[in-house]
């Protein structure tokens, strides 16, 4: 889910730029956001947790309520997990000592999904929502309810911190700045920092048109995501396509003019 945060995230005034299909302050529309592609896998079995699609993959980390050191992962340097019950898991995350994100997943009673309840303390505001994931397989005999393959259904609530973006873009420029993250970066090809972003995002943007945008996001050396912004005709909104190339994801979402 994080990655759905990561996707979403400095305006210059408006009153300085000229007029853009871009310009202006933007919210993401709930029901518009739709993820294909690999899906996530966990396994918690014998009092240990195992997540082959997180980057790097996380494996025996012990699921016993305590904070244990992971390596590798640009956001957090620490994880929690707590089983709450035969259905229900908690997991969380702290960076330098910090708390940064929680996630409690509670699967359904059928075993067909899991709804899970999120905060990420990542931004200058706390982002908080609630979002479905659907079961793709099953996970072994024995093994808690949460283990098996899921993809994300639907996000059907989130704060505003994680919903709102401000574009703006010029004809040799682009800003972008939601909930404390910012860039503003040229459009010839080289790597700009993404402000306020904890994993030290770089990002290279293209102008391919007047309404159309590319974005490529470097983190820790590795491309990670490739995002498409398209401003429609009529000016009232934009269509996101991120590509998480870590995850093997695709994530849409539309965006409507405020």
């Amino acid at each position: 889910m994080n990655r759905l945060v990561m996707s979403a995230l400095l305006l210059a005034p408006a009153a300085a730029l000229a007029a853009s299909a871009f310009d202006g302050t933007w919210k993401v529309r709930m029901d518009s956001i739709q993820v294909t592609g690999k899906p996530d896998v966990y396994l918690i079995v014998d009092g240990a947790y195992n997540c082959a699609s997180c980057d790097p993959p996380l494996q025996k980390l012990p699921a016993d309520g305590a904070w244990h050191k992971v390596s590798g992962h640009a956001y957090y340097d620490e994880m929690r997990v707590r089983i709450i019950d035969p259905r229900t898991v908690e997991i969380s995350q702290r960076l330098n000592g910090k708390d940064v994100g929680n996630d409690t997943m509670q699967v359904a009673a059928d075993g067909k999904s899991y709804t899970g309840k999120f905060t990420n303390n990542q931004g200058a505001q706390p982002v908080t929502g609630t979002y479905s994931e659907k079961r793709v397989a099953a996970g072994p005999p024995g093994s808690h309810a949460l283990s098996g393959s899921w993809l994300q259904d639907q996000v059907s609530d989130a704060s505003d911190a994680m919903r709102t973006v401000n574009y703006a873009m010029t004809a040799d420029a682009f800003s972008m700045q939601s909930n404390g993250q910012s860039y503003h970066a040229k459009f010839d090809g080289k790597q700009y920092p993404m402000s306020g972003d904890a994993g030290k995002t770089q990002v290279v943007l293209k102008k391919v048109n007047d309404r159309t945008v590319e974005e490529t996001d470097y983190r820790q050396g590795k491309l990670v995501d490739e995002i498409h912004l398209a401003a429609a005709a009529d000016g009232k909104s934009v269509t996101m396509t991120d590509k998480d190339v870590a995850h093997g994801q695709t994530v849409t979402a539309v965006f409507d003019r405020q």
